[in-house]
């Protein structure tokens, strides 16, 4: 065998072969260990930037980092707080608090949430874009108030589907109840969320989104006094947001407690008598019962009234909209922002400042042929064929227009004011609640100011009866009649009697406070007393259908003109009279006459004739009052009772 051999010119390509192999090799090997460089360098950078993220997070943000752990696993839920009770001056709890269920959602468990909204919406009117808005506003483990005091049948609803309703629970939670609905209504007043707006300012740290707070009557004024402390649980949670056990627990401290000057039962009476009213034409009205010596007010009732609780679970905004706009205005105390014309009950007034300025002796008379003529205009009496002469008492009696028209004109109308004025009237009573009216009292002075107009000789004929410009509210009378009972002291009407903690340990009492003593000449001030006693119990008094039957009371009727009337208008029968024309009834009264103890004063709109409307009423309410109240044996100054 021969040696195998390779020919040149293969021999040659072999070897350029072997060259250019040999350099790719080269090549490739320089490559690779560029690439590992490369990788290495990443590798280092990536370790270089892991350390640094676990320096920035273990080192730099560590404690910020562990708090935020701790609050996922802990949470802080806080404990409604108990709102303080409202009780009458006999130890009645009139508002209260009462269990209920209300739906929540945690946002962070609630998963997709709008799902679980759809689902419970089906069963629960909610109002999706608040809630909505609240989640967005607060801290995803916060709670968001879904609906406050679902039904028994809503609770087993949510709690059938649960596990369909991730995030969502219910709560049992204090709800501020008011226990006979529209009772004292305005007095007491109602409960709303806390705005946006009240939660930036100072006063309201301690509140959070979703607290309920007072917005009108005593619930708003005495809101620092009612309004309790907050509790808390700490818990542990898991992962999907479930109590794993209860850590640390503070209890919710109760509100103080507010005692009123009211009286419940004769409350109650007074709002059943006001509740009576004819399927078309409901009354509106007020009534208001004073104590004349301390101005405690034992009964305020304005009607058309509301039921506060239904704001204690949160308004909708169609039950909202629907009292506000209703025409007849049940959201509006009348018994302290109705202003109304006096009528004949300024008379009292008017006699008031005719003694006073000695215009007139008790026994000089007046003749009424039924008309008063001044200028071309004849200004009628109510009695068209005229009560012939009349002296003080008898005009009082009679509420005889003519009389007082001639007093009117020889007093002026800026005596008529000085006087109106001291008995209270033009000016704010002081009583604690909100939204108190001032009236008015005409002045020559006041209508140059206002109307830049001088005043007229005829205007004064109609504001010494009560009409014209005069207005007042029926506090405003009520406290009159007061301090002309009373001997001359005008008090500040008042409804809260003291303030106690949730044992019953006095905190805080408050007292009568006299506005000022008027300082009526006692025979001027008899004179009027024993007019107003005549009102009720002479045969032609005008507030006969107020007599009791074994105490005297004093008062005066009035009938209030809502349409001006021409001189030569006929007076139709009032049936004929459409409603919205009609009168506004008036009585003023205090009794015992000899001994007053309490006041009462009632406007009845659209009610026509004091006499036959409010006097009524005004009986009613004495004689409740005076059934709970017995005064000592009245001196009957020999008028039969009967």
């Amino acid at each position: 065998m021969g040696v195998f051999q390779i020919p040149k010119s293969g021999f040659e390509s072999y070897m350029s072969y072997a060259g250019a192999s040999k350099k790719s090799f080269l090549e490739s090997s320089f490559s690779v260990r560029k690439k590992i460089k490369v990788y290495a360098i990443l590798v280092i950078i990536s370790f270089l930037v892991v350390l640094i993220r676990v320096w920035y997070l273990q080192i730099l943000k560590g404690e910020d980092f562990m708090g935020k752990s701790e609050e996922n696993r802990i949470r802080k839920i806080f404990l409604p707080d108990y709102r303080g009770t409202i009780k009458d001056r006999q130890g009645e709890i009139i508002v209260s608090i009462r269990p209920s269920f209300s739906v929540y959602v945690t946002p962070e468990d609630a998963g997709s949430f709008s799902d679980s909204l759809k689902f419970l919406s089906e069963i629960i009117e909610i109002n999706e874009e608040k809630i909505l808005d609240n989640i967005s506003n607060f801290p995803s483990f916060k709670d968001v108030l879904i609906k406050r005091d679902i039904t028994r049948r809503q609770i087993a609803y949510i709690e059938e589907n649960k596990m369909l309703l991730p995030g969502i629970h219910i709560k049992v939670e204090p709800l501020r109840s008011y226990v006979h609905k529209d009772f004292a209504s305005h007095i007491l007043g109602y409960l709303g969320e806390v705005s946006k707006h009240e939660l930036k300012k100072s006063e309201y740290a301690r509140y959070e989104q979703g607290d309920m707070i007072g917005k009108n009557g005593l619930e708003k004024i005495y809101e620092s006094n009612l309004k309790g402390e907050k509790g808390f649980r700490e818990v542990e949670v898991d992962v999907s947001g479930r109590e794993l056990k209860t850590l640390r627990k503070l209890s919710p401290k109760t509100g103080n407690s507010l005692v009123l000057t009211l009286d419940s039962r004769v409350q109650s009476k007074l709002e059943k008598l006001m509740d009576v009213a004819s399927d078309t034409n409901p009354i509106k009205g007020s009534v208001v019962v004073m104590k004349v010596q301390s101005g405690e007010i034992v009964a305020m009732v304005s009607k058309p009234s509301f039921d506060p609780n239904f704001f204690a679970t949160g308004i909708s905004k169609k039950k909202w909209n629907n009292l506000v706009n209703d025409k007849k205005h049940p959201l509006n105390n009348r018994a302290i922002d109705g202003q109304y014309p006096p009528a004949s009950t300024y008379k009292v007034v008017t006699a008031y400042a005719a003694l006073s300025e000695k215009i007139i002796e008790s026994e000089d008379t007046i003749y009424c042929p039924g008309h008063f003529r001044l200028g071309k205009r004849n200004y009628r009496c109510w009695k068209k064929r005229g009560h012939g002469e009349m002296n003080l008492h008898d005009a009082l009696v009679q509420s005889c227009d003519v009389y007082f028209y001639t007093l009117g004109q020889r007093l002026g109308i800026d005596n008529l004011a000085k006087y109106a004025k001291k008995l209270g009237l033009g000016e704010l009573t002081g009583v604690e609640l909100k939204g108190e009216k001032p009236g008015l009292v005409p002045s020559t002075q006041w209508k140059k100011k206002i109307k830049n107009k001088p005043w007229y000789p005829g205007e004064t004929i109609s504001a010494s009866i009560g009409q014209g410009y005069n207005l007042v509210t029926p506090l405003q009378s009520v406290s009159m009649i007061s301090a002309i009972a009373n001997g001359g002291i005008l008090t500040r009407p008042y409804l809260v009697k003291k303030i106690e903690d949730s044992d019953g340990k006095l905190i805080q009492e408050f007292f009568p406070e006299v506005r000022r003593n008027i300082e009526i000449d006692p025979k001027v001030l008899k004179l009027l007393k024993e007019g107003l006693r005549g009102v009720v119990y002479d045969v032609r008094g005008t507030g006969r259908r107020a007599r009791l039957k074994n105490i005297i009371v004093s008062g005066k009727t009035g009938t209030a003109q809502v349409v001006g009337m021409k001189p030569s208008d006929e007076i139709d029968p009032e049936e004929e009279i459409p409603y919205l024309f009609r009168d506004h009834a008036w009585f003023v009264a205090f009794a015992p006459y000899d001994k007053p103890e309490v006041a009462v004063s009632v406007i009845i709109e659209h009610g026509g004739h004091g006499g036959e409307t409010a006097a009524p009423i005004a009986k009613k309410i004495l004689e409740a009052y005076f059934s709970y109240y017995p005064p000592p044996k009245n001196t009957r100054f020999g008028i039969d009772l009967n």
